[in-house]
């Protein structure tokens, strides 16, 4: 089982079936607040659902297209990062992340993000690293300039969410720009 140690008080873990009652009671407690950036959370109504999503990540880490990982904080899930696509012919992974709103403000995603950034590079030997994200979630856009990744541009109308379009800011990180 893919396992990587963050620090002394957060390790990623591959996400299993075995997870996801604990997945969806964490999306369930924060579901306002992640519904406001995230547009599946209505496709996400029941641990049937989390374990569904569970088995098509399963698969693309299978493959070498994804990664789904828990953040474990103190033994704890309280949050997932991982590689929602990679794309081998260009090399490049792009990077999308959750945390349960009860844990924000510890510095849990900065320290997730990096771990996965350099698992991007130093394990998957990619070249590129992105992070999508939308233009008006100001807390999630300090993780990558947090990191020292690069606004590349914002993709106008990028997501449906529920009842409007949101854009997106692009982050990105060559291997060479990795410390």
């Amino acid at each position: 089982m893919f396992m990587y140690p963050v620090d002394e008080e957060i390790n990623l873990r591959l996400v299993t079936e075995r997870d996801a009652e604990e997945i969806f009671q964490m999306i369930d407690a924060s579901r306002a607040h992640l519904r406001r950036w995230l547009g599946w959370l209505d496709h996400s109504m029941k641990v049937e659902d989390t374990k569904t999503n569970i088995k098509n990540n399963l698969l693309l880490f299978l493959t070498n297209e994804g990664l789904d990982t828990a953040i474990v904080y103190k033994g704890k899930i309280v949050g997932k990062i991982g590689f929602n696509k990679i794309n081998k012919a260009n090399q490049t992974a792009y990077v999308g992340y959750m945390l349960d709103e009860a844990y924000q403000g510890k510095g849990i995603m900065t320290r997730a993000a990096k771990a996965i950034v350099k698992i991007a590079f130093e394990e998957y030997e990619l070249n590129k690293v992105e992070i999508h994200v939308a233009a008006e979630n100001d807390k999630s856009r300090t993780i990558p300039k947090r990191l020292g990744f690069k606004e590349e541009g914002t993709i106008r109308s990028a997501e449906w969410l529920y009842d409007h379009y949101v854009d997106h800011v692009v982050y990105g990180m060559l291997r060479d720009e990795w410390n």
